[in-house]
């Protein structure tokens, strides 16, 4: 008996992952370093001894969008929220719903490769734009791409990652005035470490924009476990994704744990504020090792490059693990640093110094 091979078009695809090694000191994955609050903790258990698990979760997920649309800073309508299993699950939803055979998607490497990975499952075709030497989007460049390949939808990864850089205004507001221009498109921009930023798009979404935002809760929400992300966008284009994604599909374990969270925003906010010092105060005793560049973040990570050296696998061997960008085109040498906790970035720093040391750099 054989077995049916999968597509043909994703033969040559492999799967999105990142290395989980059991080691003492683990910054490759951008989680936040703290739990959330035994108090949360207790409200969202209390929340689901209250569920009728005989019973299918609300598939309209009507409460926890509600909740999230009166939530500052959004400020928009339940019918503007779609919420899903993390943010990949919107992203997979509007490729699903938006892309397609046909149809194509724009990203502009380096960034997120997840957003070219579902765009090739869902079967849509991958345009790649290249970003500047300072690793920010050229509003000339790519509006230009945007004519010349209309795509479907575009991809703006905002802090990006891996480069941690945050896109100005004028750049977004730019490209969404390419899609509007060409008129059969629309602009996903990627906020998954929005709260670290100056600033959100999500200040231009309107009904009559083609523009969603995504979030997510598994950063300063510290539940990446629990897989919640959502989008905010027009009602028509939220409309769509509510009727195509697969029926209770949010767990109520899930809606719950997102509703209880919500009375814990100023305890996020604080995190917020603790991981943006600690990433502060790691960028610039970084920036004073020799041979080590340190490029400029609006996340909860840091991308490093240290020239000619295997930096990752001298790590690991230390008990400290990051993620490796080095084989990445456009990012030789390069490493994604997660902001941890303190005693985690003072043990980083002095084990990059002390391999340093050791190499005579």
């Amino acid at each position: 008996m054989s077995l049916p091979e999968r597509r043909a078009d994703l033969r040559e695809l492999s799967s999105y992952h990142s290395p989980q090694v059991d080691v003492p000191v683990r910054l490759n994955t951008n989680e936040s370093p703290y739990p959330p609050p035994p108090e949360f903790v207790d409200a969202w258990l209390q929340a689901l001894r209250e569920v009728p698990l005989n019973r299918y979760p609300d598939r309209t997920v009507r409460l926890l969008r509600e909740a999230l649309a009166d939530t500052n800073p959004f400020d928009c309508s339940a019918e503007q929220v779609f919420c899903g299993n993390g943010s990949n699950e919107v992203l997979q939803t509007l490729l699903l719903v938006y892309g397609g055979l046909g149809r194509s998607a724009l990203v502009f490497e380096p960034t997120y490769s997840l957003h070219s990975h579902i765009a090739r499952v869902t079967g849509t075709e991958v345009v790649i734009g290249e970003r500047s030497s300072d690793l920010t989007i050229s509003p000339t460049e790519a509006t230009a791409l945007i004519a010349a390949k209309r795509p479907a939808v575009v991809f703006i990864c905002s802090p990006n990652n891996p480069t941690g850089i945050s896109e100005t205004r004028a750049t977004v507001e730019a490209l969404l005035s390419a899609v509007i221009d060409h008129g059969s498109g629309i602009l996903v921009v990627d906020e998954a470490y929005g709260e670290f930023s100056d600033w959100s798009a999500r200040e231009l979404v309107s009904d009559d924009l083609p523009l969603v935002v995504t979030r997510t809760y598994s950063k300063v929400w510290s539940l990446a476990a629990v897989r919640l992300g959502f989008a905010v966008g027009p009602t028509e284009v939220i409309a769509n994704l509510n009727e195509f994604v697969l029926p209770y599909h949010l767990s109520a374990s899930t809606q719950a744990a997102g509703l209880c969270a919500l009375d814990f925003t100023n305890e996020m906010q604080k995190r917020v504020e603790m991981i943006v010092s600690e990433r502060e105060r790691l960028a610039a005793a970084l920036g004073r090792l020799p041979g080590i560049t340190v490029y400029p973040s609006g996340a909860n990570f840091l991308l490093v490059r240290a020239l000619g050296l295997d930096l990752w696998s001298q790590l690991v061997g230390r008990g400290v693990l990051v993620r490796d960008f080095s084989t990445r085109p456009r990012l030789e040498d390069c490493l994604r640093i997660t902001i941890g906790t303190p005693e985690e970035n003072t043990i980083l720093i002095s084990t990059i110094a002390a391999i340093l040391e050791e190499t005579n750099l």
